[in-house]
């Protein structure tokens, strides 16, 4: 009779524990698809601009010369889509490859104009699409180059836990005739 009281016992513990953990579990889900509910539809204008100050960021470090603030732009994870249909670059470790190669001639940005045609999405994902203009020096035995394209740009935007923005895909296409 003893032992039959204990198991019934800790069958009801554990099934106390159990229904307690299930209610929490439940609890946590509610509140997550509550948290996904309040996320609106459309893009906030605090958020537009912050997305907007993102991308001013990534322009003013690449004709400042700063690498590490272009890519600070980024996700760790983000993906660059080349013009041309160039091969994806994955990471922020391959975009600073990609970008700044190890033993890579001298170049520096002269101009970058990003012009915003539309920036849209919600409040964890949004987007950035314009023209972009771009004129840049090579070094080339001994001898600076200018060169320079203008094209079309689109930026997926994601949103971080501080609320700031960061460049989870970066694709852009020039017209190859107008390079110069």
């Amino acid at each position: 009779m003893m032992r039959s009281k204990m198991r019934s016992a800790l069958a009801w513990r554990l099934a106390a524990g159990l229904a307690v953990g299930l209610a929490a579990s439940l609890l946590l889900v509610g509140g997550a698809a509550r948290a996904a509910d309040d996320c609106p539809a459309s893009l906030s204008a605090q958020d537009a601009t912050a997305i907007k100050a993102t991308i001013e960021k990534y322009r003013t470090s690449w004709l400042a010369g700063d690498a590490d603030g272009v890519l600070g732009t980024f996700t760790d994870d983000a993906v660059l889509l080349p013009a041309q249909g160039g091969a994806p670059v994955v990471g922020r470790e391959a975009i600073r490859k990609y970008w700044w190669p190890a033993g890579g001639p001298p170049t520096t940005i002269t101009r970058l104009e990003i012009t915003y045609e539309d920036v849209g999405g919600d409040c964890r994902i949004g987007y950035a699409r314009g023209r972009d203009e771009v004129g840049w020096t090579l070094e080339d035995h001994g001898a600076a180059k200018s060169h320079g394209n203008s094209g079309t740009y689109l930026n997926v935007m994601r949103k971080r836990p501080d609320g700031s923005w960061r460049i989870s895909h970066h694709m852009w296409d020039d017209d190859p005739r107008l390079r110069r």
